[in-house]
């Protein structure tokens, strides 16, 4: 069941990232500031290279931070924390391909530790079957369709049983209606596990239909620019939940932001 808090279980504070090399900086972050409390679904989107992916990985512990810092519930994060799990975007490259779907799950559990076998057996067929891939357990990775494997990405990281998903640009490299189908699960499963999801897109529309906050960065050295609410009820549905004056209302403000750094027209103008 799904619970969410209002004390800060996740802090960023002032994060910047600056890359140097080839005689050249870059400023990816520039001072990034958000809470994110437990249970809650939080989306980041903003312009194309604004550093979404950098500070999903700094908030990972995979990278660190120039400046500033990330806590989770108060502990500084200065590497991989176990409650937090991290779905790349690449799926046909975080799988072994020389591996079953099985093996693919079992994997994150047999590094952990501290499971007998027949416990990672268990669970693996556990979260085989919340993702809806039973009877598929022998099969490769290349025998299954991009939305199959990224099913298994998602269960193999389920299976470690985290706090946190932290999922960076998970559907861009599926069709419209797979990705659909992945919204409906992901969004099935926060709920159902008690997550705290924390989702980098680039599709704002995505963003709105998936969570109860969205936030926008700025064009780099990116800030937070809006931070915004979702409030749509549920359950929600992919034709009705879209079609709410709530929802076209939380796409406008968003869009018009996101068109406004872009130095575009606004949204009004282009309709």
């Amino acid at each position: 069941m799904r619970t969410v808090t209002d004390a800060p279980y996740i802090a960023v504070r002032g994060v910047h990232k600056v890359y140097t090399g080839h005689g050249r900086t870059t400023n990816a972050l520039g001072g990034v500031v958000m809470e994110i409390v437990r249970g809650s679904f939080v989306s980041i989107v903003g312009p194309s290279g604004c550093g979404k992916s950098t500070l999903l990985q700094i908030m990972a512990g995979l990278v660190p931070a120039t400046e500033g810092e990330v806590s989770l519930e108060g502990r500084r994060v200065v590497e991989p924390p176990p409650e937090i799990i991290y779905v790349f975007q690449q799926y046909t490259r975080s799988l072994y391909p020389w591996k079953t779907v099985a093996g693919n799950v079992a994997y994150g559990l047999e590094n952990r530790g501290g499971l007998s076998r027949e416990q990672i057996a268990a669970r693996t067929r556990e979260y085989i079957g919340l993702v809806k891939l039973d009877g598929f357990e022998r099969h490769y990775p290349w025998q299954l369709s991009g939305g199959m494997q990224q099913r298994v990405a998602i269960a193999r990281a389920l299976a470690c049983r985290p706090d946190v998903l932290l999922m960076d640009e998970p559907f861009s490299s599926v069709d419209a209606l797979t990705r659909v189908g992945l919204q409906e699960l992901v969004m099935r499963l926060w709920r159902e596990l008690g997550l705290t999801v924390i989702f980098v897109t680039h599709d704002t529309d995505e963003a709105v239909y998936l969570s109860s906050r969205v936030i926008a960065l700025s064009k780099p050295p990116a800030v937070v620019r809006v931070d915004l609410a979702i409030e749509l009820p549920h359950p929600r549905d992919q034709i009705t939940t879209r079609e709410l004056p709530l929802y076209l209302n939380y796409r406008h403000q968003l869009l018009a932001q996101l068109f406004a750094d872009e130095g575009l027209r606004s949204v009004a103008a282009v309709h």
